[in-house]
């Protein structure tokens, strides 16, 4: 157990050459931890509000965070500040996705609106309009749908990045979808929501099997190369499950932290 922030972690990224990776709490600020030893390498303060989303470039030094103070800013971690902020959103910001081709930003927020940003020049290029309620998760890809959404009136959109519209309208989940994640080989995501989580094909979003077993809040979905899906739920406990499958093959609960609730031992991020 690493500590150090005061407020709940409600954001985690991890750096590209997997050396160090970052965490932005209710405390406003962002931390920067070494991966292999998990000692605080830096504090980045400058939001006024809790973190709720963070992505690390892999193409520049640039980190990426946002907050329900309805900033979005651009990292220098050459020089640890501020060098961009991207202004629009009219509410919060609760998740934010680097697109992994182009110079791209897609933040989601309250305003239940998901905005595209040209990093270098700061325009809003887009404002993907469509929910009806606060979009709290954002997946991109390189292929069609470049852009997935899933939000809390429990619809997913799948939008065509070059005309800003949505191509697809995901109605399947009856409760708010709070996490996407994409399979980098597979052509396929998977959304998350209390009911069950849904694995759909791109690029049409044809449903292909639920994979259930979780009874709680999912905030957090992570994938990673060996097809291993975890999905961290609201009440402690890390689900994993074979991707291909859905098979729930180890459970792992959080021992609460002492002095806390028990009830505050929800998992809100994962990377």
């Amino acid at each position: 157990v690493i500590s150090g922030h005061l407020g709940w972690v409600r954001c985690v990224a991890v750096d590209p050459t997997n050396e160090w990776f970052v965490t932005g709490s209710a405390d406003r600020t962002i931390k920067i931890w070494d991966l292999a030893s998990g000692t605080l390498k830096l504090t980045l303060t400058g939001h006024i509000s809790t973190v709720r989303g963070l992505a690390v470039s892999p193409r520049s030094p640039y980190l990426f965070s946002a907050g329900e103070d309805k900033m979005v800013r651009c990292w220098d971690l050459e020089y640890n500040r501020v060098i961009r902020d991207y202004h629009g959103h009219l509410s919060g910001v609760y998740c934010l996705s680097l697109h992994p081709t182009l110079d791209v930003l897609v933040t989601g927020g309250r305003d239940s609106v998901a905005r595209v940003w040209d990093i270098r020049t700061k325009a809003n290029v887009h404002t993907l309009t469509g929910h009806q309620q606060t979009v709290v998760g954002i997946a991109t890809q390189a292929l069609e749908p470049q852009v997935i959404t899933g939000s809390m009136d429990s619809t997913i959109r799948m939008w065509d990045l070059v005309a800003g519209k949505a191509s697809v309208v995901l109605t399947n989940h009856k409760k708010a979808v709070r996490a996407l994640v994409t399979h980098e080989k597979e052509y396929t995501f998977l959304s998350a929501s209390p009911d069950n989580m849904k694995k759909w094909k791109c690029p049409e979003g044809k449903f292909l099997h639920n994979i259930t077993g979780h009874n709680c809040i999912i905030n957090a979905l992570a994938l990673n190369q060996d097809d291993v899906l975890v999905a961290g739920g609201d009440n402690g406990k890390i689900h994993m499950y074979d991707w291909r499958s859905g098979y729930n093959f180890q459970t792992l609960e959080t021992i609460a932290q002492p002095g806390s609730l028990e009830s505050e031992r929800g998992i809100f991020a994962a990377a």
